[in-house]
């Protein structure tokens, strides 16, 4: 059975779901989310999730699957991914992995069995004495000096995610460790990662949130607030979503909740082009000014050969 699985990533904006969608097109391929918050229902318009159009022409797979208040582990995307991965390989079709999600990314890439990783309760121990004799600010600068990105996600005074945190990224998922870390043998990985110049994938973000906020991003985060979930809400912590929050409330305006989205966007895209580059096996596509999708698609194409 071939097993071939091409990966698209690339930092925020710059048009991963749209190459994907193309590449689909023409190699009989099905498309798999590797974006974490596309993965919850309701939240389409902030998560910039493909339209239902599109979806109706390439089947796409993990998109809306869960409500934003469940916790999805690192773990169980893995053992989603893999099964959906599976289905499609079997059905003769090409999975094309699409998303931004470093960690994600790494539990498909990389040989990690998350299900071996439960008996190091020794470590936990220890670092919750750490946590203990230390305090939580002391815990959260000792993970923002392992993972800055887990570390921006968790709040300093919850020790419980603090802890957690250092133990995934010392068990292998933190991008530190990535050269330790062994290629997935299950399947033929063409991996590609999307990138353009940075002002121009500035302007792009700029744009988009602009149009976020034309397609309905202050309606969507109402709705999410009517039906019962808050700012503590995991999934309510992404972009786009937490600075709207305040605005809804009336904590500022539209203007504000609009500057502070762009600005939280560009610096995410910087840190998952940081991340993308500590991988040694990754394919760089730079896309053009002018360039078409198909394109794009054809570099893919004849790279991946």
């Amino acid at each position: 059975m071939n097993n071939r699985v091409y990966v698209i990533s690339g930092p925020t904006a710059v048009g991963k779901s749209l190459v994907a969608f193309y590449l689909a097109k023409r190699i009989k391929g099905e498309i798999v989310n590797c974006d974490s918050v596309q993965l919850y229902k309701y939240m389409d318009v902030g998560s910039a999730k493909p339209a239902e159009e599109v979806m109706r022409k390439i089947r796409h797979h993990l998109y809306s699957i869960v409500e934003p208040d469940y916790s999805m582990t690192v773990a169980t995307y893995q053992k989603l991914a893999f099964a959906v991965i599976d289905d499609i390989l079997s059905r003769g079709k090409t999975p094309i992995i699409c998303g931004g999600t470093g960690l994600y990314l790494n539990s498909v890439l990389y040989n990690m069995d998350f299900a071996g990783s439960r008996g190091r309760s020794d470590r936990r121990a220890e670092l919750e004495r750490m946590a203990e004799q230390n305090g939580n600010d002391y815990m959260h600068q000792f993970l923002a000096a392992l993972d800055p990105e887990s570390a921006a996600r968790i709040h300093p005074n919850n020790t419980r995610k603090i802890v957690r945190a250092i133990e995934a990224y010392e068990e292998g998922d933190g991008i530190g460790s990535m050269s330790e870390l062994k290629l997935n043998p299950r399947y033929d990985f063409r991996f590609f990662a999307l990138t353009m110049d940075r002002e121009w994938l500035y302007e792009r973000i700029n744009r988009r949130v602009l149009k976020l906020i034309d397609n309905g991003l202050v309606e969507e985060v109402s709705g999410l607030l009517k039906r019962g979930y808050s700012a503590s809400t995991p999934a309510m912590k992404a972009i786009g979503y937490k600075e709207m929050i305040p605005c809804i409330k009336g904590v500022y305006d539209l203007d504000t909740a609009v500057d502070e989205i762009s600005k939280n966007t560009r610096h995410y895209a910087k840190r998952q082009l940081t991340w993308l580059r500590r991988y040694d096996f990754v394919n760089w596509i730079e896309i053009h000014k002018g360039e078409t999708v198909g394109g794009i698609v054809d570099r893919i194409l004849q790279a991946a050969d």
